[in-house]
């Protein structure tokens, strides 16, 4: 906190001494030049005074510094929260930082005012002059220098909706730097001449070069840090906006912006940054759609809307079913019997993706798996068979579980049912009910795994060389008996 108030208060000294040389710059020639009887103004008590001045009040405005920016310090390098009071005073270092230099400078030019009171205007026009230019560049140029180090303070300090602190818009800034830059000047260029004209403070045969020069080196001296300063005000934010667009464009949703000013820039930088919570919220809602219908469905129904489309499509189905739920549930306790069915369903649901299905239901103990839809793929047969085989090799490997699986494959209807407030994507067709009462059957089957031979004939060769015929069996509910396979080796 030491180092960040001393070099504070250090860039605003700086900024001081800048503006006494700007301003003696410019008061020299115009008091030794122009002003009739100014020359008195030089004299050895108003240098010396000169200097005392410059250096009491390069240290006012160092210690002022120091005593503005510290009770805001106390709660911004730990870390805190600020409270209502807080906020309000760290929005206005600002100000305050401006009205000590300001101070600064009208003290300064009253004390030699009043040390050179005989003089009249000889020694009181350089001095406004000096003054008015001196304490508009300094507060500038301290504005320019300190912006980096208070935008963060700002930003803690203002996290509303679009800043606490009142600044004029982009066009007003714009306008107010032309004012500055250019209405002032050519003003001040018409009312010396105006005033030399009559005679005023300024010998009418005095020449014109010199006032003019010095309203030249005036207007750039103070022109250059308010431009500067104007621009970094509308550029920086906006900098930091396209810094941050590139991070979302990365990827990164945790991104935001600082919003410290009311202004177009400050909405813009709330937008920006309500722009970014609505995507974060969006992949947030997209990633648990996507968990509870899977990501191929999630991905269909965002690119489709809410129609409650469907269509007769070829897939083929795994059903898995484990054994003895209800004894396991009945000798074990909930967490354990929790954990027991997230290893199975992990494996299901990890073997499924591989092959480009999707669990489409977990009903209780038992999955619903589909190969082809709702994305449609080559070997949709060959995939769940697959599946099958190479799910019954890993979950032998859990304790305490033991399934069935039924593999079926044909024509079913896939797609949105229910309402229009409230559906679910699901497949309808025999090959389903065909594939949940193979389950059921291979539960006492010493393979534990069971096809429908209209599976098998949709298989590829390679796939059709891993299963055996096992004969055919009428299978509950169903009237005709269905032709039934099992895998070669077992598992």
């Amino acid at each position: 906190m030491r180092s960040l108030s001393i070099r504070y208060a250090g860039r605003l000294a700086l900024a001081h001494l800048l503006a006494v040389a700007a301003s003696t710059a410019i008061v020299i020639p115009l008091g030794g030049l122009t002003l009739r009887g100014a020359r008195a103004y030089f004299t050895e008590k108003n240098l010396i005074a000169a200097v005392v001045l410059v250096v009491l009040g390069t240290m006012a405005i160092a210690v002022g510094g120091v005593m503005n920016i510290r009770p805001t310090l106390r709660w911004f390098v730990p870390g805190q929260e600020p409270n209502t009071d807080q906020r309000r005073a760290a929005i206005r270092v600002a100000g305050r930082q401006s009205a000590i230099i300001a101070a600064t400078w009208a003290v300064s030019g009253t004390i030699v005012a009043l040390l050179n009171v005989d003089a009249g205007a000889a020694v009181a026009v350089p001095t406004f002059i000096g003054v008015v230019l001196g304490a508009s560049l300094a507060t500038g140029t301290g504005l320019l220098l300190t912006q980096d180090g208070l935008r963060p303070i700002l930003t803690a300090a203002t996290p509303g909706s679009e800043g606490w602190v009142t600044v004029p818009s982009v066009q007003a800034r714009m306008i107010l730097m032309w004012v500055l830059c250019s209405a002032l000047p050519s003003f001040a260029i018409a009312a010396i001449i105006f005033i030399r004209g009559n005679g005023w403070i300024i010998a009418k045969t005095a020449p014109i070069e010199i006032p003019v020069l010095v309203v030249a080196i005036g207007t750039v001296l103070l022109g250059l840090p308010m431009m500067m300063l104007t621009s970094r005000s509308i550029s920086d934010p906006l900098r930091e906006i396209v810094d941050a667009m590139a991070k979302v464009e990365q990827g990164r949703l945790d991104i935001s912006v600082g919003v410290y000013e009311r202004s177009e820039i400050g909405r813009l930088q709330n937008g920006f940054n309500r722009m970014v919570a609505g995507l974060a919220e969006r992949e947030r809602v997209r990633d648990l759609f996507g968990r509870h219908v899977g990501a191929n469905v999630a991905r269909r129904a965002i690119e489709e809307g809410a129609s409650l489309s469907g269509d007769v499509q070829e897939a083929a189905i795994l059903y898995i079913d484990l054994v003895g739920s209800t004894r396991l549930a009945a000798s074990h306790p909930p967490q354990r019997v929790a954990e027991v069915l997230n290893d199975f369903f992990r494996i299901v649901v990890n073997a499924v993706d591989e092959r480009q299905g999707s669990i489409n239901k977990f009903e209780g103990d038992a999955a619903l798996a589909i190969f082809g839809a709702p994305l449609r793929i080559e070997g949709a047969a060959s995939a769940a068979l697959a599946t099958a085989r190479h799910l019954c090799d890993r979950l032998r490997r859990l304790p305490m579980v033991d399934f069935g699986i039924g593999v079926s494959a044909g024509q079913v209807f896939a797609g949105n049912i229910g309402a229009e407030n409230r559906y679910e994507y699901t497949v309808i067709g025999d090959a389903v009910n065909e594939a949940a009462r193979l389950a059921d059957l291979a539960k006492t089957s010493d393979r534990r795994i069971l096809s429908s031979a209209s599976a098998i004939q949709r298989a590829d060769a390679a796939e059709r060389r891993h299963w055996v015929s096992r004969g055919s069996e009428v299978l509950r509910g169903r009237a005709e008996a269905t032709d039934i396979s099992a895998p070669v080796d077992e598992c």
